[in-house]
């Protein structure tokens, strides 16, 4: 690993009022793992989409060298044909056409200008071979979990003759056991002589799988340094500009009464007769407390909160839920909010914004009746209330008129808890509040969470990151396979103790 596959000198990439990158230099050698670490807004996915193409050449200045010659894409086919491929956060797939045909999708086996069905399949499944998936190239791509999609899109990319993968986030919807078996195949495409770009704020991969680390911060190289001599520490410290002392912010808890009791709660499949996802679970929040639901994926946490926030998922669902002492009826989301929950989604950019409006109208858009004057909304105080949320979120944005979709995911996610904060629930349901931003980003949020829990707020935090809830909680209760397995005190709780329990059929 001496010679060099990419140099990027001098990349400047300037949007209407903001500069993303300015100045910025990349070097990666020919078969390894480069990691790209910076905090949200840092440049990393727009170094790439200049890279790949997405970004035409003339829109940026500087040059790009690949494998020895200048390059100059107008689009991301140019950049396929020298063999660059992205894998985008998002994933590319679509869901109703098998395997094999996203696999192959612009670039057809063809024969006498008609697809040759045989071979797209037979070298469908080769690929899936060497991606270590068993499924039938012909098996439609919604039928197959997200880990395995993932993978579909690297049997995609391989089609392609690909000498530089680059991967942007490829592990934040995954668990921890797809997490591993696609850590291990970048080692094994690395071994074959493909050489890997990876973007990620999961430092515990980065540390695990990188050769080198360029850090980028405010759109600018800050260096690239040797992954082997280097600590978690040491990349913060680069990513942020600053040591960063505490993962977690202190906190003092100041716990009371119950506030809410979610009594012998179940709840079935809508799409799946007869399947239980969530099975007689039981458990209470009380003010002031931050409680943890931990699970592995497929454990019904999500089923679980939506199911409670206006029956949002699922059918058939029984059990009760005590409010202050009192049985509610929530059968809709307006019934949800008007009882006083709110619950932020996993997938903010599907469910949780509107990512072509601008920050004031997706702060509003959960509370527009307490902005209403004679039935219809008062935009001066809008804008006032979504402009006191700018400030005291520190959302990073030079207006409330800002798109939404050209933010952080950071900033996206204080949005999203600000539209949520709006609506003054005594209940807050996370799901997955950090999936996607950086260590700087997410102390921010759990700075956040603290504020609300001392407001008297009953927060429940769902997170696939287990030293997220053991840093964060109050008590966490453990769920599998749709049921309630363990309630363990912040006292006790360990990662060994939650996953004992995560990994129980019952108690």
């Amino acid at each position: 690993m001496t010679d060099e596959i990419l140099r990027m000198r001098g990349i400047t990439k300037t949007f209407p009022g903001v500069k993303a990158l300015q100045d910025v230099n990349l070097s990666v050698r020919r078969g390894e793992i480069h990691a790209i670490c910076g905090e949200n807004g840092a440049g990393k996915s727009t170094l790439m989409k200049v890279l790949s193409g997405v970004y035409a050449h003339g829109s940026y200045d500087g040059e790009i060298v690949f494998d020895g010659e200048p390059c100059a894409f107008s689009a991301i086919r140019d950049s396929e044909r020298r063999g660059i491929v992205i894998i985008h956060q998002e994933l590319a797939l679509c869901q109703q056409l098998s395997i094999a045909e996203n696999i192959f999708l612009g670039n057809e086996k063809a024969r006498g200008g008609l697809i040759d069905w045989n071979r797209t399949n037979a070298e469908a499944g080769e690929l899936l071979r060497r991606v270590g998936l068993r499924e039938n190239p012909v098996t439609p791509v919604l039928d197959i979990g997200v880990g395995k999609q993932q993978l579909v899109e690297i049997a995609k990319a391989l089609s392609k003759e690909v000498k530089l993968l680059i991967l942007d986030e490829p592990t934040a919807a995954l668990n921890d056991d797809d997490s591993a078996h696609l850590l291990d195949l970048l080692r094994g495409l690395r071994d074959d002589g493909v050489t890997c770009v990876l973007i990620s704020h999961k430092l515990n991969e980065i540390a695990a799988i990188a050769d080198s680390i360029t850090i980028l911060r405010d759109g600018r190289t800050i260096e690239t340094l040797d992954a082997s001599t280097v600590t978690e520490d040491r990349i913060i410290a680069g990513m942020v500009g600053r040591k960063l002392e505490n993962r977690f912010p202190p906190r003092e808890p100041r716990i009371g009464d119950e506030v809410l009791q979610i009594e012998d709660w179940t709840v079935h499949s809508p799409t799946q007769h007869g399947r239980v996802v969530v099975d007689g679970a039981s458990l209470t929040l009380r003010r002031g407390e931050i409680v943890g639901l931990a699970g592995l994926m497929g454990a019904g946490r999500t089923e679980l909160a939506m199911s409670v926030f206006g029956r949002s998922y699922g059918k058939d669902i029984s059990g009760r839920l005590i409010k202050d002492g009192k049985e509610i009826d929530v059968r809709t989301v307006g019934d949800a909010v008007a009882n006083g929950i709110a619950y932020a989604t996993e997938d903010r950019k599907r469910y949780g914004l509107n990512l072509i409006e601008d920050i004031q109208r997706n702060v509003s858009g959960a509370a527009l009746g307490k902005l209403a004057r004679r039935g219809w909304v008062d935009e001066n105080e809008e804008h006032r209330v979504a402009e006191e949320f700018r400030k005291s979120m520190n959302i990073k944005a030079p207006d409330v008129r800002s798109v939404t979709g050209t933010l952080s995911g950071g900033n996206q996610q204080k949005v999203v808890l600000s539209k949520w904060i709006l609506t003054d629930p005594d209940v807050l349901i996370l799901d997955e509040p950090t999936r996607g931003i950086d260590v700087g980003a997410k102390y921010e949020i759990y700075t956040i969470v603290n504020r609300l829990a001392e407001e008297g707020k009953a927060v429940l935090v769902i997170s696939s990151e287990l030293p997220e809830l053991l840093g964060l909680c109050d008590r966490i209760y453990t769920l599998s396979a749709g049921r309630i397995t363990g309630e363990v005190d912040r006292a006790e709780a360990t990662q060994e103790v939650l996953m004992r329990a995560m990994t129980r059929e019952q108690e």
